[in-house]
């Protein structure tokens, strides 16, 4: 039986790369456009998730490693992972 879904993105976290920050305003409601790919893939596949301009880490540039956490296979909150030198 073929896998239906990947379990890990349901709830949890993930890391990626950011690509690009895109706001958006909805009846007045500001979101943010996440636009992403795989940390383990950096110049794979770009995903996108639409998340509430409060769960977006302000600092976030593109380029910044990030955790997106999940919550039944929605991104809810995405923050800057700081490299540890």
């Amino acid at each position: 039986m073929p896998k239906c879904y990947d379990r890990s993105v349901l709830k949890g976290p993930r890391e990626g790369i950011v690509k690009k920050l895109q706001p958006v305003s909805i009846h007045g409601q500001m979101s943010v456009d996440v636009y992403f790919t795989d940390a383990e893939e950096p110049d794979g596949q770009v995903n996108v998730a639409r998340v509430g301009n409060e769960a977006v880490d302000s600092t976030i540039e593109p380029g910044d490693a990030i955790k997106l956490e999940y919550l039944v296979g929605q991104v809810v909150k995405v923050t800057r992972v700081v490299p540890v030198v």
